[in-house]
């Protein structure tokens, strides 16, 4: 069975940094498209970073230059490193995968966890 279980979430302050994991099982990280999307209260889930199959990243003009994906694969884990956070950034942020789908522009990859809460504070 596939699962992902993301952690990493809390709260920072403005100007701060976190960093999400997303733990997979049932598939390799490798194999798979992987992102990170969030959504606010009241928004729609939008996408937030993604990395295929050979290791090509995607990032929302929103958060260029500030968050990073990447994955460990030995450890089959995603990770989104969030630097310079913002208010705006508040939100339950979700790992998602899929074997084949691999665009960030909306969430319709197959797989989901169950999210993180991130809140920064002004």
């Amino acid at each position: 069975q596939v699962q992902l279980v993301e952690s990493g979430g809390g709260s920072v302050q403005s100007g701060g940094s976190l960093r999400l994991s997303c733990v997979a099982s049932g598939y390799t990280v490798s194999s798979f498209c992987m992102g990170w999307f969030r959504q606010a209260p009241g928004n729609e889930r939008e996408g937030v970073a993604g990395i295929n199959i050979a290791g090509t990243t995607t990032y929302a003009d929103s958060v260029k230059g500030r968050f990073t994906i990447s994955r460990d694969n030995a450890k089959n884990t995603l990770f989104l490193q969030m630097n310079n956070v913002k208010p705006e950034d508040t939100a339950m942020y979700y790992c998602a995968a899929d074997p084949f789908y691999c665009s960030i522009s909306k969430p319709q990859l197959r797989i989901w966890g169950r999210g993180a809460q991130v809140t920064v504070s002004s």
